[in-house]
């Protein structure tokens, strides 16, 4: 039995750091890494944040299946209250399992821990304290984990970015920081990033951080960045996305990839009028996919600054929502495929891109597939970027608001079909429960600018005249979705009806430079936030609420804050969340079904009494992630439910892989707020998942078969 004994170690840095660490007296017994092409891993293992560094989610285990899922139970929880002064509601984090040992991320401080992966015991955790750096960080809170790498001979370290945006080594048997990486172990990745032309940012107070882990291949760490939510943002002249990779045992920087083009670099040409000099955002805030045989790795890009409104940046904008092929040695593009051109819809490239070895029509295929916001499933040849299946460039509705010059065409893939539905049809797809719902819904709909179009561009909504423009919303969100590699499907979860309202007001005198920025006029103005703008551990908001309007008050108005709702209820037709089978060798879905119990509000109201109401699915699937097993694909819900099956909590849920059937379902206190992942340990498979929200902080559940 291992004895464990307790450390403290302080970090040289710029900020005050502490490190404590629970070391076991005898080291554990080295093996390889992920990352080294001396090692391979282990199937039984989970050694990256998507289990391999190919976006997969899989692993071919087959203890727990269709048999016998409803049997398991805990075999151990880890509770992250105590990692930061206050608890964290918002725990995203998919944990590795590396040689038997739980490498994960939790609590307002974003610690690092090492568990036991056969009790949960804490065998040693780390922090840094940032302060004010952590505070101004744009994205907050824990992440969702580490990253993990070895030169298979001992030299075994964890790698994670902390929430002040420097990125750091800790050896994987201590919690010890690598002195010799970096500086004293640790990176300022704020060193180098610029906004304007080169202009550094602050290293305290400037806008840039990220939630995603490390792209580790062999000895090479990729790291991307991202910013705040971008709807009401102050300016346009924001920090510039970029991509830069390291030296997994020094710490040195080895190349960086531009995603807003400088003077003499490709695609410079696509920001009109200069507009590359003072414009930002457009980061990879995504996992970021290699294919270590090939040497290329694959970014996934988000939208420029602003989300809504492009006025400030004319043209193409490259290389915004593009999937880019970078060498990995060199971090030069090989390819790029614009998925929106000129972004004005937020559909930043929220998944990361899966790679697949497929055969389409007798013919071999090293492919990536890129689940999207829109609900589509974009299939390139990963090394020539070539579609598998034709893409069309089809005219889509041009913007009526001032300044704006929207793209005549956007790309529309003829395989596979949409997976959720990013367009609406009047009536058809409206509520109709009852006649009295439906006719409810035609009034409300009436208030808005409903098009045939996922790309309908927002308006100048109005409370005296239309609302906002309904396009295309968010199908699929940063957990992504996952592949089986046996037989060539990639499964997708998503908010079926996948559409938004989007509306343009100018902003308040003195709040931002940019013309244009999300709300409504007549309404209160107020500014946007994103989950990840809160809470850091040495901040001074505990909790994100909605912030206070600026400017005079409005007179409520119903209508328009009850938006897309009937009474509470939906405006458009179940069901509300699904997960689809995709199978790339012929570019279709398999099969659909609903996803999650309907929701308490649904099955509960008045007006629905003595209605039967079939199985809906729940909203917020899109942020729902899942993985796929030998026999199963597992997913949690959105939300918890009560009904006459279960008590008041959400369910851990697993699908027969092969015709979506529901199998089994665990009863947790709390949603699914991190991916599920999956190991084998002496003989024993487990299943861990992250659960959290609304009054119940951040929890790692652990389940295997009864003993």
């Amino acid at each position: 039995m291992r004895r464990l004994r307790q450390i403290i170690i302080r970090t040289v840095v710029p900020a005050i750091a502490l490190v404590t660490s629970m070391v076991p007296a005898a080291p554990a017994q080295s093996r390889g890494g992920q990352q080294s092409a001396a090692w391979k891993q282990k199937d039984t293992e989970w050694a990256s944040y998507s289990a391999d560094i190919r976006g997969s989610r899989y692993r071919p285990l087959d203890q727990i299946n269709v048999s016998n899922f409803n049997q398991l139970e805990i075999a151990w929880r880890f509770k992250t209250d105590s990692l930061g002064p206050f608890p964290e509601f918002k725990l995203e984090g998919t944990p590795l399992m590396v040689n038997g040992v739980i490498y994960t991320t939790g609590g307002t401080r974003r610690s690092v821990v090492a568990l036991d992966a056969k009790t949960g015991e804490m065998i040693w955790a780390h922090s840094m304290r940032e302060g004010k750096r952590a505070a101004a960080s744009p994205r907050q809170l824990s992440g969702r984990g580490v990253s993990y790498w070895t030169d298979g001979r001992g030299d075994e370290r964890v790698v994670y970015v902390t929430t002040g945006y420097r990125l750091v080594e800790l050896d994987a048997k201590s919690g010890a920081v690598v002195r010799s990486f970096g500086t004293n172990g640790v990176v300022d990745l704020k060193l180098g990033v610029v906004k304007g032309v080169d202009q550094q940012i602050d290293l305290e107070t400037g806008e840039i951080g990220i939630h995603s882990t490390p792209a580790i291949a062999k000895d090479t760490v990729i790291i991307g960045s991202s910013m705040r939510e971008g709807a009401t943002v102050s300016t346009h002249n924001n920090t510039k996305g970029l991509v830069r990779a390291y030296d997994a045992r020094t710490g040195k920087k080895l190349w960086q990839f531009n995603t807003i083009p400088r003077p003499g670099e490709y695609g410079i040409e696509t920001w009109q009028d200069d507009s590359w000099a003072n414009n930002g955002n457009t980061g990879v805030w995504n996992q970021i996919t290699v294919d270590e045989d090939l040497g290329l790795a694959y970014l996934p890009v988000e939208t420029p600054t602003s989300d809504y409104y492009g006025g400030h940046r004319p043209g193409e904008d490259l290389f915004a929502e593009s999937v880019v092929c970078v060498d990995l040695k060199t971090g030069q593009r090989k390819w790029h495929y614009q998925l929106v051109h000129h972004p004005i819809w937020n559909f930043d490239i929220s998944a990361a891109p899966i790679l697949a070895d497929i055969v389409v029509d007798g013919r071999p295929v090293k492919a990536v597939a890129q689940p999207t916001k829109q609900g589509y499933l974009y299939v390139f040849d990963r090394v020539t970027g070539k579609p598998v299946w034709p893409i069309e460039e089809r005219p889509v509705p041009q913007s009526d608001v001032p300044g704006e010059k929207t793209a005549a065409t956007q790309p529309f893939p003829s395989k596979p079909p949409a997976y959720a539905k990013n367009v609406v049809k009047i009536p058809d797809d409206l509520i109709d429960f009852t006649p009295e719902l439906r006719a409810q819904a035609l009034e409300v709909i009436k208030h808005y600018k409903v098009g045939d179009s996922p790309f309908q561009p927002a308006i100048l909504g109005n409370v005296n005249g239309l609302f906002g423009a309904i396009g295309a919303g968010t199908a699929t969100n940063w957990p992504g979705s996952a592949y089986d590699p046996e037989t060539h499907t990639v499964f997708a979860q998503a908010t079926y009806n996948a559409v938004a309202s989007r509306s343009l007001v100018p902003p308040p005198q003195g709040f931002s430079d940019i013309r244009y920025v999300q709300g409504i006029a007549g309404r209160s103005f107020r500014e946007v936030l994103g989950p990840g703008d809160c809470c850091a551990a040495d901040g001074t908001r505990r909790q994100a609420g909605q912030p206070a309007p600026i400017g005079p008050p409005t007179p409520p108005n119903p209508l328009v804050d009850a938006g897309l709702t009937v009474q509470g209820l939906p405006i458009f037709k179940p069901p509300y969340g699904v997960l689809n089978a995709i199978n790339l060798d012929r570019g279709e879905i398999v099969w659909q079904v609903p996803s999650g119990d309907t929701p308490d509000n649904i099955r509960n109201h008045p007006a629905l009494k003595g209605v039967n109401i079939p199985k809906t699915g729940q909203p917020g699937t899109s942020g729902v992630g899942l993985m796929v097993t030998k026999t199963l694909v597992v997913m949690g819900d959105s939300q918890v439910t009560t009904t006459p099956d279960h008590p008041r909590g959400a369910m851990l849920r697993a699908y027969d892989k092969t015709n979506g059937k529901e199998v089994g379902a665990l009863w947790m206190p709390a949603p699914q707020s991190g991916s599920p992942m999956t190991y084998m340990l002496d003989g024993k498979q487990y299943i861990v998942v992250a659960v959290s929200g609304g009054n119940y902080s951040g929890e790692y559940l652990a389940f295997k078969l009864p003993d």
